[in-house]
């Protein structure tokens, strides 16, 4: 269950990422926002706004046709190469001005705008060669034209402004699909007519769009509906009055001469304004700035293969982190955790400096919830180790090795190895007779008092209880924690048990069997009941030297290694015969 665990989060996590979600489409959209570098105009274009004053002197609006016509004039006469008109006529002029107004317009490369309505009504298509099969795009759902004479000396161009989720213009269609064929975005437009060209060059693939180009300029990468993203550029601006008092030839205030201008109406209630991340724009600002953008080299745009990328990102690094930190430890795992977050952060940052706009902003959250679920979950499962170990070992081990142990489970290697310790065995004496005369109570209280004495020796000088047998003891010395010299603390450890068990005068001796040498130590049992215990020869060998005290006729019997490293001097006995052993032993006591 517990490999499932990261697999499952993935799929969840994945969710999100894959059916592209209002709230990550955001996120991914305002990360954009935030990291595409501001372009630097391009200097064909300038933008020429009709404020609210400008109508006020002009005697309200709408301005006549004659007063536009005048204004084209006047733009050509400053040097301007074409005006745009981002604005629609779809209706005669009342005072009867669009002859004068078309003819001002046939004087040079003028574009006006159609404003789209869901009347199912399209203009003439234009010229395309489509290289692919022809899928893909964004359908048009009908446009309001220009009145005949006008549109007759001008070309056309839609004003689209499409939002995104999160109800911004970011990215805009270059061409509109309609029944008949393809109808061109305003900003293409006027691109198309500056280049003299006739046609527009579409190529597609498998998934719809890739570029558009038109004839005399680079190829535009688009998404597979055609859009292009829209670089928010600082295209100078200049208002009627300001053109009007504007000088003419080299001066360095024209930004006028040599440039396609963009002219539309910012006096209030006049134009909707629509919501961009450079803040509230009038249509003509937006057609401008995809007129810019189309000529931006390595201009952003999302490729068909980010989502597969992103998805890659995503299931390569949450994958990473949770394998670091749930197998590396907590300084290890979490270090190369954040070094992946930062790395897949400035992965995210460089290839959106270079255009290629790769979202990996809910790889970055998806990452921190995948880090945190897997650390906790490996602080859970360390903190369950720690108390089974204070479970396992409180009422054997001084209290200081336990919160050693806790503190630093590796000190405690479960499930067996061989280790070389000094084991001591303990039997009271005696106790089976004196049980015989006493009460129950009588019998617990001494046997507890006698057994508390030993397991505090052994507590104290820093070995461990195993094992109560009966009336019997076992403890270990140098594991489950390494225990230097502990031959000579084992020893000193069995004279301090016969000491103190005088002292309480309880009416009980205690014999006790010391022996060194290697024994398999860890947990052993079944797989539902299992306990820390030791097994081996020189386990035995301790059991045996304890049952022999009573045959030597001394309480503490220590065996030949032990003896050899415990520093003491200490009385050889007679070597003693005993069970298993082929030879005898060497003994020796105090």
């Amino acid at each position: 269950m517990k490999k499932l665990i990261p697999i499952f989060l993935l799929v969840l996590l994945a969710i999100p990422l894959v059916y592209q979600s209002t709230p990550t489409e955001i996120l991914k959209l305002k990360t954009f926002d935030a990291l595409i570098e501001e372009q630097k105009p391009s200097g064909y274009f300038s933008i020429l706004n009709i404020t609210e004053e400008d109508i006020t002197k002009e005697g309200g609006y709408p301005l006549s046709r004659q007063t536009l016509a005048d204004i084209q004039i006047e733009l050509l006469k400053k040097g301007a190469i074409g005006v745009g008109w981002v604005l629609a006529f779809p209706q005669p002029d009342r005072f009867g001005g669009d002859e004068k107004f078309a003819e001002a317009l046939s004087y040079s490369p003028s574009v006006l705008a159609m404003f789209e309505h869901d009347n199912n009504e399209y203009p003439q298509t234009i010229g395309t060669v489509i290289l692919g099969n022809d899928t893909g795009g964004i359908r048009a759902t009908g446009v309001v034209e220009n009145i005949p004479i006008l549109r007759d000396s001008a070309s056309q161009g839609i004003a689209v402004a499409r939002t995104e989720v999160d109800s911004l213009v970011r990215r805009l269609p270059l061409l509109l699909r309609t029944p008949d064929g393809w109808v061109p975005a305003y900003g293409t437009e006027v691109l198309k007519i500056l280049a003299g060209a006739d046609t527009y060059v579409i190529k597609t693939n498998d998934n719809g769009l890739e570029q558009i180009r038109v004839k005399g300029l680079p190829p535009v990468s688009v998404d597979s509906f055609g859009r292009k993203w829209v670089s928010w550029t600082d295209t100078p601006q200049l208002s009627l009055s300001e053109m009007r008092v504007l000088c003419q030839g080299v001066c360095a205030e024209n930004n006028i001469e040599g440039r396609f201008v963009f002219v539309g109406v910012t006096a209030k209630g006049v134009m909707p304004q629509v919501a961009t991340p450079a803040g509230l724009l009038e249509p003509h600002k937006i057609q401008a700035a995809l007129a810019e953008s189309i000529l931006v080299q390595n201009s952003p745009y999302i490729p068909d293969y980010a989502l597969a990328l992103e998805l890659f990102i995503f299931i390569a690094s949450v994958g990473l982190i949770w394998a670091f930190i749930s197998y590396l430890g907590v300084t290890w795992g979490v270090s190369l955790a954040l070094l992946t977050m930062a790395l897949t952060g400035i992965y995210g940052a460089y290839t959106i400096s270079t255009g290629v706009l790769i979202d990996v902003t809910w790889s970055l959250i998806s990452q921190f919830i995948a880090g945190a679920i897997a650390f906790y979950l490996r602080f859970r499962e360390q903190y369950k180790l720690r108390q089974q170990i204070k479970k396992q070992f409180e009422h054997y081990l001084d209290p200081r090795q336990v919160k050693r142990l806790q503190k630093d489970p590796s000190l405690l290697k479960l499930g067996g190895e061989k280790r070389r310790c000094t084991f001591l065995f303990t039997d009271v004496r005696g106790f089976t007779a004196l049980s015989e005369t006493l009460e129950p109570e009588q019998v617990t209280e001494i046997m507890n008092k006698a057994l508390t004495i030993q397991s505090d020796a052994v507590q104290k000088h820093g070995g461990m209880v195993d094992k109560y047998i009966g009336d019997a003891m076992m403890a270990i010395f140098n594991a489950p924690m390494d225990l230097l010299h502990h031959e000579r603390i084992a020893v000193e450890c069995a004279k301090e048990i016969q000491e103190n068990i005088i002292k309480a005068d309880i009416g009980v001796e205690i014999g006790v069997g010391v022996n060194t040498g290697e024994a398999v130590i860890g947990n052993m049992g079944s797989d539902t009941r299992f306990d820390y215990s030791a097994i081996g020869d020189a386990v035995n060998t301790a059991a045996r030297l304890e049952s022999a005290t009573k045959e030597a006729g001394v309480n503490i019997l220590i065996g030949e290694k032990t003896e050899l490293y415990c520093g003491h001097r200490l009385k050889q006995l007679k070597p003693i015969k005993v069970k298993g052993k082929e030879k005898p032993l060497k003994i020796y006591t105090f």
